[in-house]
């Protein structure tokens, strides 16, 4: 019997305790890779590890320590997805804070960031997968969530820096983004909820989307697999629509 695909491959997946990150996570545990949950929800995040046999380190993805810290702790990295992030919700652009954005921008973009440089520094020698997960918002403007779109419009530019930049410097990453549309996870149930009428709110966003409904975890999770799997080895700075037609 062949091996899993992803046999003997350490990958790390931010934001891993719960929606989109957990369903990558388990499928990349699915296809026979080694996972690391890393989130700062820690109860979840121990659970799940345990689940796939895998390992929990506690990441706020905005702080360089914390990086350090899992560098430290798993030197060895094949995979890497920086899946965290947050989305506040709608604020009209008048009235949006300084602190709503530097927040959005910090975990989306910053953590990203230091998520690929920490990446590019552990695979720099053996070669790896870095997958960005953006965002349908970043390039079908949503103008009720300035910073959300600002951030994940950065993730993609940041995919396609660091893909050209391991590239050129003959180092055998690979990194690409997903871009979901809508979702079915915890954060976006949250913010329906916040709107008063959740199945209205639900109703909406499923007429955006030509293919007629929403997506689930599994559906982001497959493409991640296949981009880190050696079936996408000639695909690299690419991003990666995942959106039901959001987009089109």
């Amino acid at each position: 019997m062949n091996a899993p695909p992803l046999s003997g491959r350490i990958a790390v997946v931010t934001g891993g305790a719960e929606g989109i990150g957990a369903a990558i996570a388990q499928r990349l545990h699915r296809e026979g890779a080694e996972i690391v949950v890393a989130d700062v929800q820690r109860d979840k995040g121990e659970a799940l590890a345990r689940e796939l046999g895998g390992a929990f380190a506690l990441l706020d993805v905005a702080q360089e320590e914390g990086w350090d810290r899992l560098l430290d702790a798993h030197a060895r990295l094949d995979i890497l997805v920086n899946n965290a992030g947050v989305n506040k919700g709608p604020a009209p652009f008048e009235s949006l804070s300084y602190a709503h954005w530097r927040e959005t921008l910090a975990v989306n973009l910053d953590g990203a960031f230091l998520g690929c440089r920490a990446g590019v520094r552990a695979m720099a020698s053996r070669g790896g997968n870095i997958v960005n997960i953006g965002s349908g918002a970043g390039v079908r403007a949503v103008g009720e969530m300035a910073a959300y779109t600002a951030s994940k419009a950065g993730v993609h530019a940041l995919t396609r820096a660091a893909a050209a930049y391991c590239g050129r410097r003959g180092y055998k990453i690979r990194c690409n983004a997903v871009l979901p549309g809508s979702v079915e996870t915890p954060m976006v149930s949250r913010l329906r909820g916040q709107t008063g009428d959740a199945a209205a709110a639900r109703a909406r966003i499923v007429e955006r989307h030509p293919i007629g409904f929403v997506g689930e975890g599994d559906d982001i999770a497959a493409m991640v697999a296949f981009l880190v799997s050696d079936e996408a080895r000639f695909i690299t700075g690419a991003l990666m629509c995942v959106d039901g037609g959001l987009t089109i």
